[in-house]
């Protein structure tokens, strides 16, 4: 948890301009403008951060396939993005561009103290070279195999396989990736950053890092287990260029440049606002919002960079768990994408709905399921249902049945309810739990439910005329309660509520505690719908456009890969000699149902660290990688596995287990194995770390 009592910087991953904006973009957008929304109205001093990433193969291959420039490109998309962040509430103090003069210009000064320091060094190492087109074939622009897991990959990531970061000269059996040519290697000049020098330094900081204990124990389990240097220049025209001497037609590699866009950009917001912008990279906090899959970016490399150039290292990093829809992992190659603009946008739903599913739906940490019937199931229930209909009620008895705004003053339990909800809002949000503050948020609106259903204000109104207005006084404090806390979670709405209760200015100009303070207007605004629901027949579009669109992806697969139907499973034999009747172990007569099973995540996890448990002959402590974290798992396997032979595992593991200690050593799940032999369960085909097993 982070109390905040200094300026503090809060920023987000930024976009790469490289294509359009999906849902599992705004995974981490929208709960970063929620929390800065909301610390700001508690008093806050925050400036917002954000920006486009310009530079990087990709965008080069994407410009040369169109015929533009990369700048071209990059700004077609940097409109997009921002255009996207507007309309969905996502509201940057600065959206800057990291091919902006400001970050060349930082970004030089960083790399030059780190040449400087000696942190920096040359090396000449091997690089594939495609004699065609007659250039060195930097990340995205060659493909092979990956030297670590042996699957198919591109450049500078394997990223059909284990997932690992490639350096130059790395990938086995390269062809260029533009024109097919085998590669040849030949010698070239590249600056590589001392990252395993850090090493000590990062794990005395890593466990001081606040933010998600997913971006930290998986950052903690890395330096651990690996830290090498990392080659930080690349041979292209478009990016940074490289300041050291000799270092012609080399430029940054975009994983330098690009986080110190955040400083950079904060920056030029200050020279917008005649603000310092040291205040808040020297002395304040600094707050990161990323995605799961850059953790290893902003908890090593970055802070490494920063401190080896003498400033101070990132305050927190938030880290999201991933996007899925239907329960299929998102990928836009196979259709399984919801377009932020195409989809959502321009179908004409409120960005608040959205808004309010992404906060609400699950733990920031974990996984977060997109489906349109839970969307609708969740708008009507909860928003339509019960917060809509408690401030509807409540606003249109007083103005329609009443006639006035009641006189009398709030009742004290009511202010203790508020108290206790303001209370548990700002804690949640503080410690980055922002299902657990939004719920707080509708926790408010339903205790209002439940208090106007019970005392029935409109049957008061013709047998207890005083009682009815005491009620609905009551009632009306707790709906501006409930506009104050809800403006950083749906600022559309919470707008719109506030010219319901007769206020002329904006909600947002208001402290949240602001809830406590009695209502004090005299006359009601126009009283409508807060809300709408979504129904069926709109729902069902919805879907049909995600369903057309992952069948024509398939087919278009199938077509391109020339594969045919029909195509039958071949059985191998094992050679394993099959079980005596004796030796079978009876199948179980406890029943289950599918709920029972499905109680139970179980996870793909690869095992990054193994060593043994002192005085336990039986126990293995394994660290493994979930996805979204690192996990400590002990076992009583060291007699059929070595620690040597478990680490690069992938194996299936319970991640809901209440947590157990053998022989002192906590557990935080349990991974399956069969037999005697403890034959572990493992995926047949390699998936990424942290895939739900159904």
């Amino acid at each position: 948890m982070i109390l905040m009592n200094k300026p503090t910087v809060v920023t987000c991953g930024l976009p790469y301009t490289n294509g359009l904006c999906h849902l599992g973009h705004l995974r981490t957008y929208i709960p970063g403008d929620f929390y800065v929304r909301y610390l700001r109205r508690l008093g806050e001093d925050i400036v917002f951060i954000c920006g486009s990433d310009n530079h990087g193969t990709p965008i080069v291959v994407s410009a040369e396939a169109e015929g533009v420039s990369p700048r071209t490109i990059s700004e077609r998309y940097h409109k997009h993005f921002d255009e996207i962040f507007k309309a969905t509430g996502v509201r940057f103090d600065r959206f800057g561009m990291t091919d902006d003069p400001a970050n060349h210009a930082r970004t030089t000064q960083i790399l030059k103290a780190l040449i400087e320091k000696g942190y920096v060094y040359e090396k000449v190492i091997q690089q594939s070279y495609c004699p065609k087109c007659g250039r060195f074939l930097p990340d995205r622009y060659v493909e092979g195999t990956c030297p670590y897991c042996g699957k198919h990959a591109r450049g500078d990531e394997c990223d059909q396989g284990c997932g690992r970061h490639l350096e130059p000269g790395e990938i086995l059996d390269p062809v260029c990736a533009t024109c097919g040519t085998k590669a040849e290697l030949r010698e070239q000049k590249h600056y590589y950053f001392k990252l395993s020098a850090f090493r000590d330094y990062l794990l005395e900081y890593l466990p001081t890092l606040k933010g998600t204990v997913n971006a930290r124990n998986y950052a903690i389990g890395w330096v651990e287990n690996e830290l090498m240097d990392w080659c930080i220049t690349r041979m292209l025209d478009w990016g940074v260029a490289f300041p050291a001497e000799g270092a012609d037609g080399l430029v940054c590699y975009v994983w330098v440049d690009a986080p110190i866009g955040y400083m950079s950009f904060t920056e030029e917001w200050a020279a917008a606002n005649n603000a310092d912008w040291k205040k808040y990279w020297m002395e304040g906090d600094r707050v990161h919002f990323i995605g799961s899959d850059i953790i290893y970016h902003h908890c090593v490399f970055w802070p490494a960079m920063l401190h080896g150039a003498g400033y101070e290292p990132p305050s927190a990093v938030v880290a999201s768990g991933m996007v899925t829809i239907d329960g299929e992992k998102f990928s836009k190659s196979r259709g399984n994408v919801v377009w932020t603009k195409e989809d959502y946008l321009d179908k004409g739903l409120p960005a608040d709905y959205l808004r309010y599913y992404l906060l609400d739906y699950t733990s920031h940490t974990r996984e977060l399921d997109f489906s349109w019937k839970e969307f609708q199931a969740r708008i009507n229930n909860e928003l339509v249902n019960t917060f809509g209909n408690f401030a509807n009620r409540t606003l249109n008895l007083i103005k329609n049945k009443l006639g006035h705004i009641p006189e009398c003053a709030v009742e004290a339990p009511v202010f203790e309810e508020i108290s206790k909800s303001l209370a548990a809002i700002e804690e949640a949000v503080r410690a980055f739990e922002f299902k657990a503050a939004v719920d707080n948020i509708l926790l408010l609106a339903s205790y209002g439910n439940s208090y106007i259903s019970n005392e029935a204000p409109w049957k008061l109104l013709k047998t207890d005329v005083p009682r009815a207005e005491q009620v609905l006084r009551n009632c009306l404090q707790i709906v501006k309660a409930c506009a104050l806390v809800m403006q950083p979670a749906m600022p559309d709405f919470a707008q719109k509520l506030w010219e319901m209760l007769g206020y002329q200015d904006t909600v947002e100009a208001h402290p949240v505690s602001d809830a406590m303070v009695p209502f004090e207007n005299t006359v009601l605004g126009d009283v409508k719908p807060l809300f709408a629901r979504i129904e069926d027949a709109q729902r069902e579009e919805l879907e049909a456009v995600l369903a057309k669109r992952a069948k024509e992806a398939k087919e278009a697969s199938a077509k391109s890969e020339g594969k045919s139907e029909g195509k039958k499973d071949e059985k191998k034999n094992s050679g394993e000699k099959p079980m005596t009747e004796e030796e079978f172990e009876p199948i179980s007569t406890d029943i289950v149902t599918i709920d029972d099973v499905a109680k139970f995540d179980l996870r793909v996890g690869e095992v990054v660290k193994c060593e043994k448990v002192e005085k336990a002959d039986r126990l293995l402590r394994l660290q493994v990688d979930i996805g979204c974290e690192v996990r400590q798992i002990v076992s009583s396997i060291a007699k059929e596995y070595t620690p040597e032979e478990m680490v690069g595992k992938k194996i299936i593991v319970i991640v809901n287990l209440k947590p157990a200690k053998f022989r002192g050593e906590e557990s935080n799940g349990m991974l399956f194995a069969a037999g005697e032999s403890a034959s572990l369960l493992i995926p047949l085909r390699d998936v990424p770390n942290g895939t739900k097993v159904h």
